[in-house]
């Protein structure tokens, strides 16, 4: 049998909101980076055919021009999409403890909020504008014109609005 070698495949794209403000900071060599986790639901139906719903937690971490637009755009409950890549890393604690986490390095993220429009007429309905800007990572790549809309279903479209 042919020795077969598989793929390095390692690739994540998750959707959800942010359980409290990131936090940023600089690194000894002043690279920005900004971590923050986000609560991913899951809808499926239990054995009686009843709705529920299952959250799982992912901690996220972003580096320079992109830990600057989160930390600038990004609060607690904001909804995102996160481009990325399985990570892990190990620390020793304060108490002396190894210590270890997964985590996705953000290549891309998407902010999902609606903004306010400035200058709105007050009409009594609140104005929105979708902000449609996906921000570039370390490698400076401009995705301001991509949108990951396309890999959505209308049903998940929907949900996001």
């Amino acid at each position: 049998m042919a020795d077969l070698k598989m793929p390095e495949i390692n690739y994540v794209i998750v959707a959800g909101n942010l359980t409290k403000d990131p936090t940023f900071r600089q690194t000894t060599n002043n690279t920005p980076v900004v971590n923050f986790s986000i609560a991913s639901n899951r809808k499926y139906r239990d054995s009686s055919n009843q709705w529920q719903e299952d959250v799982c937690y992912v901690g996220i971490v972003a580096w320079n021009k992109l830990a600057e637009s989160c930390r600038d755009k990004l609060k607690k409950g904001s909804a995102v999409l996160v481009d990325g890549e399985l990570q892990s890393r190990s620390w020793k604690s304060d108490e002396g403890l190894n210590r270890n986490v997964v985590e996705i390095k953000a290549r891309r993220i998407q902010f999902l909020n609606k903004l306010s429009r400035p200058n709105s007429p007050d009409n009594g309905f609140d104005s929105f504008v979708e902000e449609e800007h996906i921000f570039a990572d370390d490698e400076g790549i401009d995705y301001t014109e991509d949108s990951f809309d396309k890999f959505l279903s209308n049903e998940e479209s929907n949900l996001l609005k």
